[in-house]
């Protein structure tokens, strides 16, 4: 430090000027800690953003498969309705065995009535609903609900020998099981035979 003195002999004492290099350092540690805030904090937005998005295509896609569904299964009510009708129309069409019509009244009523149930059918199959009629398939619990087991059938054990109700699917959604009766004993069968690949029995 430097003595110097004014006019009085008074000593005054110079002020010694800062370094240049350790301003610039400290501003250098100043702007990078500035610039390692701004990229955690954009960063963090980034994160917050792509997060956000996933959640809205999250929800899109949500909205369009319930939307399928709906157009897909919504008549699932109303086909189960119709089942019964379906039901009645088989057993007027199997009331009178095939040739024991014996006059034709008789004949054109159960082919009136058949027509009508071919119709009723079409109309199923049109929108997606088929029937289940698996006699000689092998018991599926996906598809069939046992009612009882027959022995001596000389069928393999889980082979489906009678169908008391048939049952009906809605695309891949199961609107009713088919009532069968299944063999019991015997060498087991095969694998089973299904309508489709997958089903559904939420319906």
């Amino acid at each position: 430090m430097d003595d110097t003195r004014n006019g009085n002999g008074t000593a005054q004492q110079s002020a010694e000027p800062r370094p240049a290099n350790e301003n610039a350092t400290a501003e250098a540690s100043s702007l990078e800690e500035r610039l390692a805030a701004a990229e955690a904090e954009a960063a963090e937005f980034k994160d917050k953003a792509l997060r956000a998005l996933a959640e809205v295509e999250n929800i899109r896609r949500r909205a369009q498969r319930e939307r399928e569904d709906a157009v897909k299964y919504g008549i699932s009510s109303f086909a189960r309705e119709l089942l019964s009708a379906a039901d009645n129309l088989r057993r007027a069409v199997t009331s009178v065995p095939e040739g024991q019509a014996t006059d034709e009244a008789t004949r054109n009523l159960l082919a009136g009535v058949a027509a009508t149930e071919r119709e009723l059918l079409a109309a199923f199959e049109k929108h997606g609903i088929r029937r289940i009629d698996p006699k000689g398939e092998r018991f599926d619990h996906n598809f069939h609900q046992a009612i009882f087991e027959a022995e001596n059938t000389g069928k393999p054990a889980g082979t489906v020998v009678e169908v008391l109700q048939p049952g009906y699917v809605l695309h891949d959604r199961l609107l009713r099981p088919a009532m069968v009766g299944v063999a019991k004993g015997g060498a087991p069968a095969g694998e089973p035979v299904k309508p489709g690949d997958h089903v559904d029995t939420r319906a």
